[in-house]
């Protein structure tokens, strides 16, 4: 028998909700071309030297409702335009 899209997907969905996430991810993953590791480790570099200049005092974080105002004020900017 030969198997087709739908029928992978009908037997997908007999999986659990955790499982049928990983096969999502392994499926996403495996159209995903090389350079993609390259980003994420360039990512995670930038990611660690944030958090430790934040912690080491170096930079301040911006609360939360800051953020969320200025976002709400761009999009209104661009609502008028």
């Amino acid at each position: 028998m030969e198997r087709t899209v739908q029928n992978l997907f009908d037997e997908a969905m007999t999986l659990s909700e955790s499982d049928r996430a990983d096969l999502a991810g392994a499926l996403l993953n495996s159209l995903e071309p090389d350079w993609v590791d390259e980003i994420d480790s360039a990512w995670r570099k930038e990611i660690a030297e944030r958090v430790r200049a934040y912690d080491a005092g170096e930079v301040e974080g911006i609360p939360w409702e800051a953020v969320r105002s200025r976002l709400h004020e761009r999009l209104n900017e661009r609502a008028k335009d």
